[in-house]
């Protein structure tokens, strides 16, 4: 089995969008035995991502 953690992050700009800050993430939950699984957008306007989720996963 299987638990998931999810990690919001915000995009910065409105023209030529930047994420900062998703490294971090990644080797943090890394470092504590997880695995990135993917993310899902979770604000988005007309094609625009403008938060997503990451998400991680550890065995149980």
């Amino acid at each position: 089995m299987k638990r998931y953690e999810y990690v919001t992050i915000e995009t910065k700009g409105f023209i030529g969008k930047t994420i900062k800050g998703h490294r971090e993430v990644i080797d943090r939950y890394a470092a504590d035995g997880y695995r990135y699984a993917g993310y899902i957008p979770v604000e988005a306007i007309d094609g625009n991502i403008f938060k997503l989720d990451l998400i991680f996963e550890i065995d149980c």
